[in-house]
């Protein structure tokens, strides 16, 4: 197995990816049917075994998502299912995970603490949240009818697993009128919405593999988080907070749309593991 996943490894680094040993490692983890850990115990692939995993390596090396290719992401404790007309979720969106699940802890225990995820895509946050807090009533948010169909999927099974169910709901989150039954009920809300300049550059298997409707919103980024706005503000009850991810670009120009409504205490910009900008978070008053 080892010298199978050397040349893999060889293969990709060639190609020019970004972490050609693990990829190599998770695609032959994803064959046999094990975890990567194991691997190091896994005895020598058979000629079928290995046509399969060289076809695999293949397909990674033209800069298909590795995502596709196993057709899992993972968020928080869950895994999902994506693949084609679905964004692929990003590690950098643990981190607004770990900031939900830390803000959720603060929310007074005497009620069910309402959750909302806009442009949930997947269904990635709004049910890795669902499974960690079994007690908080998960609402998720997304336009896109394919996205829709992955997240509807997701969500099924995660029910199946014995999560509490989320609800979903094809909407707008730029709706002035989005879920009106949870106005100024909200503890909580979540967004990772399209925010890619227009006229950024991407890397190949994000540019021709992920959806442009879940990428890019307009010349600076902000055409979803702009008119996202009244709507945290009318959704959110007193002391409700919000986490919206943005482009790196973007940091201060988030913070400061949030500012100038004159309704958020506590704003501030978090880092990704890149040490980037990459969230804003913001307390109602």
């Amino acid at each position: 197995m080892l010298p199978a996943i050397h040349a893999a490894a060889q293969t990709l680094q060639a190609a020019g990816l970004h972490s050609p040993r693990a990829d190599a490692e998770q695609l032959a983890a994803h064959l046999l049917g094990v975890q990567r850990s194991r691997l190091v115990l896994s005895p020598p692939l058979d000629p079928e075994q290995l046509a399969a995993y060289r076809a695999l390596v293949d397909q990674r090396a033209r800069h298909i998502p590795l995502q596709h290719l196993t057709g899992v992401a993972a968020m928080g404790a869950i895994d999902l299912a994506v693949g084609p007309g679905v964004f692929v979720p990003r590690p950098e969106t643990e981190l607004l995970f770990a900031w939900a699940l830390a803000y959720l802890e603060t929310v007074p225990h005497d009620r069910q603490p309402i959750v909302v995820d806009l442009c949930t895509g997947s269904g990635a946050l709004a049910l890795a949240i669902a499974n960690a807090r079994p007690d908080a009533q998960v609402h998720a948010v997304e336009l896109d009818p394919d996205a829709l169909t992955w997240a509807r999927r997701n969500a099924a099974t995660r029910s199946s697993a014995g999560d509490t169910p989320i609800t979903l709901h094809a909407a707008d989150v730029t709706d002035p009128a989005l879920l009106p039954a949870l106005t100024g009920r909200v503890d909580l809300i979540v967004a990772n919405p399209p925010y890619i300049p227009a006229d950024a550059p991407l890397d190949p298997e994000v540019a021709d593999h992920d959806p442009h409707r879940a990428l890019f919103a307009g010349p600076d980024g902000l055409d979803v988080i702009r008119p996202m706005i009244p709507v945290l503000t009318r959704l959110l009850r007193p002391h409700g907070a919000v986490g919206i991810e943005h482009d790196d670009t973007n940091g201060t120009a988030t913070a400061t749309l949030l500012t100038e409504t004159g309704e958020y205490t506590d704003i501030a910009e978090h880092l990704d593991l890149a040490e980037k900008p990459r969230f804003v978070v913001a307390t109602r008053t």
